[in-house]
């Protein structure tokens, strides 16, 4: 299984929206979820989704700002992040897991993607 995410540079305020491809194994039978690290921090949970994308489920610092959202017909799940915040800067990795269900947690997750790199500046 491999995941792709690209990421990018943008003005605090603005908005960007991580795209994350899974190839090797059925999409709509993988969670999928977001997570961060910024330097010098450990790996955080961001956003989870479930297989058929009606339960979703956020950290705090990121509601109302984040969504999470998946196409299964695109093998495809995309964090669209709005009013970006310098402390938002951060490696972000996409996940999946093969359990149905919301996951939090690093080591619920069975696949990793290399992460890609969001920069907000003031």
């Amino acid at each position: 299984v491999q995941l792709q995410a690209r990421g990018g540079l943008v003005q605090a305020g603005g908005s960007l929206r991580l795209s994350c491809v899974v190839s090797g194994r059925p999409f709509s039978s993988v969670a999928m979820g977001w997570f961060r690290q910024a330097p010098g921090k450990e790996r955080e949970f961001v956003a989870a989704i479930n297989w058929v994308g009606d339960r979703t489920h956020y950290v705090d610092s990121v509601k109302d700002r984040f969504t999470i959202t998946r196409d299964n017909a695109k093998k495809t799940v995309y964090l669209q992040m709005n009013n970006l915040k310098p402390e938002d800067t951060a490696a972000y990795y996409c996940a999946g897991a093969r359990n149905w269900g919301v996951w939090t947690m690093q080591s619920q997750y069975d696949y990793w993607g290399q992460g890609t790199q969001v920069t907000v500046s003031s």
